[in-house]
């Protein structure tokens, strides 16, 4: 049985922050590998500066290119819609029989399980794993395995807030998708370098 880890997401940028929490996991649950996947349509309001779909899945690609076992699933991106994990997750193991899934969250979103859709049918189908997050409890009544990663205090809104005030975003990305928002003059005006 293949052991796949999800790390679902806006990535509205992928930051630093997402490929430690994915590289740390893969590593202390000795996962085959980590698939960042980025939702089709998140189910709180967009920004009217928010990135496309599928500008935050390329720029996922960019994230983890040449990291050896990170890599990128397009699926929710391609199914369209409202991302709910339990849809994604039932779909995922429809297609992929031999693969166990582990579905990695932070604190911020252990703290809000209860309010998952079909939160009791999805704790049957997939590992959840946890992992720190500044500010938040990790405690949960639903079972969840919490990963210790180094955590830092970083967030997709500070890069955004950073990019629309003009301020520098080096080391908080990595160097193609910083590229990538420059070129594509998201989060702000495109001169903002």
């Amino acid at each position: 049985m293949k052991k796949i880890g999800l790390l679902g997401g806006t990535f509205n940028p992928p930051h630093i922050g997402h490929l430690i929490i994915a590289n740390e996991v893969k590593h202390a649950l000795g996962l085959d590998e980590v698939r960042l996947m980025p939702t089709a349509i998140p189910p709180h309001k967009s920004n009217p500066t928010d990135a496309t779909p599928e500008q935050r899945l390329r720029m996922v690609e960019l994230a983890v290119e040449g990291t050896h076992g990170l890599s990128v699933s397009a699926f929710e991106v391609e199914l369209g819609g409202v991302s709910y994990t339990y849809e994604t997750i039932k779909l995922l193991k429809e297609h992929e029989p031999e693969s166990d899934f582990y579905f990695i969250i932070g604190g911020d979103m252990i703290d809000m399980l209860p309010k998952w859709y079909k939160i009791d049918e999805l704790v049957k189908i997939v590992h959840f794993v946890g992992v720190g997050r500044p500010g938040t409890s990790g405690k949960s009544d639903y079972p969840i395995r919490m990963v210790h990663i180094p955590e830092i205090e970083l967030s997709s809104t500070l890069i955004r807030e950073r990019v629309e005030a003009k301020g520098t975003i080096r080391f908080l990305v990595p160097e193609k998708v910083e590229d990538f928002i420059r070129l594509e003059g998201l989060y702000g005006n495109p001169t903002n370098y």
